[in-house]
């Protein structure tokens, strides 16, 4: 379904923004001045408009939350009044603030608030050790909650960087504590390692068996659980434990979440997997006024179709709406989940011969969803990683567009295709489907995918942005917090370096973008993708006064060093809504655990697990399915 405006636009507005749009360029008319006056007008630094008919520009003005000029200095500054507030950037870059393409906003709240266990640059955790000690120090930290909710919980281990590339087990986890249930969430979202007394309370035992679509992971030459559990072995693990947190739980991650996507210069964020109960949430959350940013969301088309159809609207209610549908075909790359057309090249673990991974959706599932999407003009995205994952899809669109017409703008996403091959992004042109690529993976697991995913001979082609961008194709680049931070230069630099954290080795050189390509699929693409292009993306007059202001021109910087670029202020139609303290560093704060919960909870906690709606049980479950990278 075709967006419309964000906010209707009487005829004598549109008059107005029309010559504002042309006095912007060239010389004012007498009769443009008056009531029009700017409410803010930021200038004295780099202004990247997106736009490619200006791309830069000396300053921007701003009324009722929307962009009233943008252009020469001279010329902006015609609309200053006497109450205007005139903002100088000292040198720093203005641009449209950034378009969450793909992303996981609630459970990104969930990742700000747990310990974290990321690998370096992201967190401290090289090995087991170093993990086991991060928890332990974030048990310290978090005393009290941990003895009022029982439960530790941490986010981001990888086995893929460990010292001893394996998970941690439950033997591991049980030298922490064996008295309070332990969970961590795998970066990719995908897999779980758990203590015993978490086993225990969730009734794992040597007698469970395998659920369908997951793995319990056993002691070698016996039945014992270890203490991982992969994909549906270990989602309602981790909700059923996660309940703990009270029954505001929900809306305190979705306010955490929305918090830590404007400090990395998120406008617009994404809650990319969500359910009735979690879409009820978010809209409440955005009613209380609790949203200081967009957000948008795609609830599993596998779910409730009714509700979709019901609630999907082009229009933000207090900053929330939803937008179309969103399906999963398959697991994580990485993880060794993903669907592929061939046999993982070194999978790390106890895999069959030939192991390909598996599809989390059977076939007429796939097919019959998009063809509901299509013939009820649904926008529809889907999550596909592996060859064979993107093979049924792209199959699944074609037979939909031959049964209902290729004429409509329906607008289709592709989520990661990390394992694109390149006939297939042939395809997707061909059927106008929208790519939204994952370049971090060269970044976190560039050598990990040479070395044991697909091998060196395809590694080089993951997130294939040169091929798309050869094929004269818009694309769109995504973090999937909380797979990682929704750090927005980090993105930016892997887009334009591809280089692997650990080899320092660039990951597919002819795959690179140059920056302004890079920024581009952080604003004015994915602000197509999600049909927001006549609202956001790009400065220029008439839409939103989304703003994200860095600490130096992107484009006038090493690009090696991209990622040193700090997000000094977010604005938000007009009005900041994070700014930096001066020596404030971009990162969540992974020890307000603690505050948030035990302000959330009060003294009427229910140890028995029970305080959480079971639609937010099911959404979290959804959310860290949807999670993989």
């Amino acid at each position: 379904m075709r967006q419309t405006s964000h906010v209707s636009t009487s005829s004598s507005t549109k008059l107005k923004l029309g010559v504002l749009a042309a006095l912007c360029w060239g010389a004012l008319a007498p009769y443009a001045i008056g009531a029009d006056q700017a409410a803010r007008i930021w200038s004295g630094g780099p202004i990247l408009t997106m736009n490619d008919n200006a791309m830069r520009a000396e300053a921007i003005a701003e009324r009722d939350g929307k962009i009233i000029a943008v252009g020469s200095l001279a010329t902006v500054m015609k609309l200053k009044g006497a109450d205007t507030q005139v903002i100088d950037l000292d040198g720093r870059a203005l641009l449209p603030g950034f378009v969450d393409a793909h992303g996981h906003v609630m459970m990104g709240g969930v990742q700000a608030l747990a310990a974290n266990v990321l690998a370096p640059p992201d967190g401290n955790v090289k090995d087991i050790a170093s993990l086991q000690k991060t928890l332990r120090e974030w048990i310290e930290a978090n005393k009290e909650t941990v003895e009022k909710i029982d439960l530790i919980v941490g986010f981001g281990y990888d086995n893929a960087t460990l010292a001893e590339l394996r998970h941690p087990t439950r033997d591991d986890l049980d030298q922490v504590s064996r008295d309070v249930p332990i969970i961590l969430a795998h970066q990719s979202g995908h897999l779980f390692a758990v203590n015993s007394k978490a086993l225990a309370i969730t009734g794992i035992t040597a007698d469970t068996p395998n659920p369908e679509g997951g793995v319990i992971r056993r002691k070698a030459g016996s039945q014992e659980p270890n203490g991982v559990l992969e994909e549906t072995a270990g989602f309602p693990v981790f909700v059923k434990l996660l309940s703990r947190a009270g029954s505001d739980s929900g809306k305190t991650f979705v306010k955490a979440g929305s918090e830590l996507w404007a400090k990395y210069g998120y406008t617009t964020a994404q809650e990319g997997r969500s359910v009735p109960g979690t879409v009820s949430i978010m809209q409440q959350v955005a009613d209380a006024g609790d949203l200081e940013v967009d957000v948008v969301t795609y609830p599993d088309v596998l779910v409730d179709r009714d509700m979709i159809k019901q609630k999907a609207s082009a229009q933000y209610v207090n900053h929330f709406r939803v937008a179309g549908a969103k399906l999963t075909i398959d697991g994580s790359p990485q993880g060794f989940t993903a669907w592929r057309d061939r046999p993982y090249y070194k999978p790390v673990g106890d895999y069959p011969e030939g192991y390909r991974g598996y599809p989390a959706a059977t076939t007429d599932q796939v097919v019959d969803a998009i063809d509901w999407a299509f013939a009820n003009d649904v926008q529809i995205l889907t999550h596909a990683n592996g060859e064979a994952a993107s093979d049924l899809l792209l199959s699944s669109i074609n037979i939909a567009e031959l049964k209902y017409g290729a004429d409509k703008d329906r607008r289709p996403v592709l989520i990661h295709g990390q394992f694109l091959r390149e006939d297939q992004v042939d395809t997707i042109k061909r059927l106008n489907v929208f790519p939204s690529l994952f370049p971090m993976h060269t970044f976190y697991w560039g050598d990990w995918h040479t070395e044991h995913t697909i091998g060196p001979e395809l590694a080089p082609n993951i997130s294939p942005t040169g091929w798309v961008r050869q094929r004269g194709m818009m694309f769109s680049t995504h973090h999937d917090a909380p797979v990682a931070f929704p750090d927005s230069m980090r993105v930016l630099y892997a887009t334009v370096n591809r280089i692997a954290r650990g080899s320092g080795k660039v990951i597919g050189p002819d795959q690179r973008v140059d920056v302004m390509t890079a920024l581009k699929a952080m604003t004015i693409w994915p602000a197509w993708q999600h049909f927001e292009e006549k609202q956001k993306g790009s400065l220029e007059v008439g839409k939103l006064a989304d703003f994200v202001v860095l600490s130096q021109d992107p484009t006038a910087v090493d690009p090696k060093t991209l990622d040193q670029l700090k997000v000094t202020e977010t604005i938000k139609e007009g009005q900041t809504v994070y700014r930096m303290a001066a020596s404030q560093a971009v990162s969540p704060d992974f020890n307000t655990f603690s505050r948030v919960l035990l302000a959330m909870q009060g003294d009427e906690h229910d140890h028995g697990g029970e305080a959480c709606p079971s639609e937010v049980i099911l959404q979290m479950a959804h959310a860290l399915a949807a999670g993989s990278p």
